[in-house]
């Protein structure tokens, strides 16, 4: 099924996803953060504490590609909603949407409380939450708001604004961790078929603890270096803002 709109893909900035995070009503006490490592505890220390949601792009490897078919085959289509969701999940049906969606998936998880009542995201979210996945996705591709708010923000970005021939050869996907009201970490992307339970966290772990970063990027970069392969990436986390 052909997309019904089509975004200009967003570049993986701070600034720029800050910037529309807070347009579409994140509370500006939160913001993104540049991940240097994630196993250098120095460097770890820029970042505030608890990390609420981790946004990753990553190229589309043969590899990765291939670990996707497999893990996904046999899965029927999503049929979760409602407020007994552990994570809330949209599927992607806006072309080069990915940067938003993952935003979303952050925005709408990770840092649900602190959305500001009557925002962009908190009309999204009262009216996708009771809906089936197509109907859900449907609330994206019909806010003219989100849809403005990205567009602004994908001309912020320190690269040039891609053309259609260029998004159309583009290969990066972007993908959220957060953890979910269960306690667990998911992996969330909306080209999936669906929230990709990694396991249980302790109370006392965010995404960027230990255990989070093996179950999730780290178990990533393990399939693509089985291969011999290098997965490039490029990563952001959501915390408290230093401003």
């Amino acid at each position: 099924m052909a997309p019904k709109k089509t975004f200009t893909i967003l570049e993986n900035n701070p600034a720029v996803v800050t910037h529309l995070a807070h347009k579409l009503g994140l509370s500006p006490h939160l913001a993104f953060h540049d991940i240097y490592s994630f196993t250098d505890p120095d460097l770890l220390a820029f970042i505030p504490r608890p990390a609420l949601a981790i946004l990753v792009i990553i190229p589309m490897t043969p590899t990765w590609y291939e670990a996707r078919q497999a893990e996904d085959e046999n899965k029927g289509e999503y049929e979760g909603f409602g407020e007994e969701e552990p994570v809330i999940w949209f599927k992607q049906t806006i072309a080069d949407a990915c940067g938003s969606i993952g935003l979303i998936h952050c925005l709408l998880n990770g840092a649900a409380k602190d959305v500001t009542p009557g925002s962009t995201l908190d009309q999204i979210r009262q009216a996708a939450l009771p809906k089936k996945m197509m109907e859900r996705a449907k609330v994206l591709e019909d806010s003219d708001a989100l849809e403005q708010a990205h567009q602004e923000a994908a001309k912020m970005g320190d690269s040039e604004v891609p053309s259609l021939e260029e998004q159309k050869k583009s290969s990066g996907h972007f993908v959220a961790f957060i953890k979910g009201k269960d306690g667990h970490l998911y992996e969330l992307e909306g080209s999936r078929k669906g929230p990709l339970d990694r396991g249980e966290l302790r109370e006392d772990e965010d995404v960027l603890s230990e255990r989070a970063v093996e179950r999730g990027l780290g178990r990533l970069m393990r399939i693509e270096a089985e291969k011999g392969g290098n997965l490039r990436f490029s990563a952001i986390a959501l915390a408290e803002s230093l401003e």
